[in-house]
């Protein structure tokens, strides 16, 4: 039996930390990331006895935010349950989380997963349907250092969604592709900073193989926390491949708990699996029910957006925009933002605005490590700078270099031509003047154009243009240069 005779059954279990400001059921605030241990906890996060959770209402309402993009169904009616374990890191002893009636259930995310990730080369969509979708609030977290056990208590009680996929993904591409997905759908909805190294995004994989043609789940093993995408993709890769020759060799998989450390590149077990009935679920006494009524439900999503998916598959139809932009363009919802006021300031053809927008704005911003919404070169002053192309009045070259000027002024781009004298000059007799002054200084390249070698005109031209500090017209010049040079 060969490797290609199995396929791999996978899904996947992630916890998204909600960027509220502050804890799901105290007032301490959500983002301690850079806070010393145990300096952000109170006795309601801690669970020292007396006390009384109360639900933080921005924690529900981003969750019914991403119930609506998963296609879920958003229960009028919800609970929070106890689930009962013991961990060091677990103040109270068990969980407050949500159990049978969740904020939501079912669900989907359509997954196009690109020909580059695809088997066959080939690219396909892939549906992976959601089977739970719960509020809940995290645990601390533990460090071991100098042969000691730490526990740091300032991530309890944020809030957190765990969403649970069915086994519908067969790769380990797939399961990175859903977590691209699915991380800039999160930041897209503004609700989850979606950054994995800092434990806003953690992801648990459930995976098993089978041969292919069957239907039937064998047992998975589950690997737990792992702190990026490529990581989730090797921590699988291994599994599969682990899996499959231990069933080549005969052996049974167990359902283990298993843990992936990255510098070594391997998997080893934590423990055997616990089930559900393992947490000995019961309604959590102290909070009441979640009444989601369709007059709250209607003001939560008042201004809910175009998904990014929906946003991508428009740019396609409606401006004309090849895949490979749309995709770069709905990456993120300030960029895609962006581009469509820039679109409708500039009314010519979008693919222009486009291009402009990934070669030239993508790095400014990524030098400057801004968003689309922070620079100062907002869309209408993009679409004037285009404007200025268009009727002559500068050349691509200086609209190049005025995203720049732009951006450290704050000028607008027709400002900063009128201040610094930056329009094109068309005038014939000064634009042969230079020229003939190109020509003079450099007898060697006039003499080596003459003897056949015409790639120099492109080095002429861009002679002219360096001293008139690129408001020569170079359709211009070349034709004083032709001239000059017969």
């Amino acid at each position: 039996m060969t490797m290609t005779e199995y396929e791999a059954v996978i899904g996947l279990e992630t916890h998204i930390q909600l960027n509220t400001q502050t804890k799901i059921f105290c007032s301490c605030k959500a983002d301690s990331w850079n806070d010393a241990p145990n300096s952000n906890i109170c006795p309601v996060c801690c669970g020292l006895p007396g006390v009384l959770p109360v639900l933080n209402k921005a924690a529900v309402e981003k969750g019914v935010l991403l119930a609506t993009a998963m296609h879920g169904q958003i229960r009028p009616l919800s609970f929070f349950d106890r689930k009962n374990y013991f961990y060091p890191d677990l103040p109270k002893g068990y969980q407050i989380s949500q159990f049978d009636q969740s904020l939501s259930s079912g669900g989907y995310l359509d997954l196009p997963v690109p020909a580059s990730a695809s088997p066959d080369g080939q690219a396909y969509v892939r549906r992976v349907s959601i089977t739970k979708l719960h509020l809940e609030e995290d645990a601390g977290k533990t460090k071991n250092a100098g042969g000691q056990r730490f526990v740091d208590f300032n991530r309890c009680g944020v809030p957190l969604v765990e969403m649970v996929t069915g086994p519908d993904l067969r790769t380990a591409d797939e399961a990175a592709q859903y977590l691209t997905r699915l991380r800039q759908l999160l930041r897209w909805l503004g609700i989850s900073e979606a950054d994995m190294e800092r434990g806003n995004l953690r992801c648990d994989a459930n995976v098993s193989i089978r041969r292919k043609g069957e239907t039937h789940l064998n047992p998975k093993t589950e690997i737990k926390n792992v702190n990026s995408i490529e990581n989730v993709r090797a921590a699988i890769e291994h599994e599969i491949e682990r899996q499959i020759r231990e069933v080549e060799a005969g052996n049974r998989i167990f359902a283990w708990t298993l843990e992936w450390d990255e510098d070594a590149a391997v998997l080893r077990k934590m423990r055997s699996k616990e089930t559900e009935a393992d947490y000995r679920y019961f309604r959590e006494p102290d909070l009441l029910p979640i009444r989601l009524d369709d007059a709250w439900k209607t003001a939560i999503l008042a201004g809910f957006p175009e998904l990014p998916l929906e946003r991508r598959a428009r740019f396609i139809r409606e401006y004309g925009l090849p895949e490979y932009d749309a995709e770069i363009l709905t990456a993120e919802r300030k960029l895609s933002d962006y581009f469509e006021a820039a679109v409708r300031a500039y009314g010519g053809d979008p693919k222009r605005v486009s291009n402009w927008l990934m070669n030239d704005i993508l790095r400014m911003l990524n030098d400057r490590g801004l968003t689309a919404d922070q620079i100062k070169l907002a869309p209408a002053w993009l679409a004037e700078l285009l404007k200025l192309i268009d009727s002559g009045t500068i050349n691509i070259s200086t609209g190049k270099s005025l995203l720049q000027k732009v951006e450290e002024s704050g000028l607008s781009p027709a400002a900063l031509v009128e201040k610094e004298g930056l329009a094109k000059v068309s005038d014939d007799t000064a634009i042969r003047a230079v020229a003939q002054e190109v020509l003079a200084e450099n007898p060697k390249e006039v003499e080596a154009f003459k003897g056949g070698k015409d790639t120099l005109m492109g080095w002429f031209v861009g002679q002219v243009m360096r001293k008139m500090r690129g408001k020569a017209d170079p359709n211009i010049a070349r034709q004083m240069l032709e001239e000059l040079l017969k």
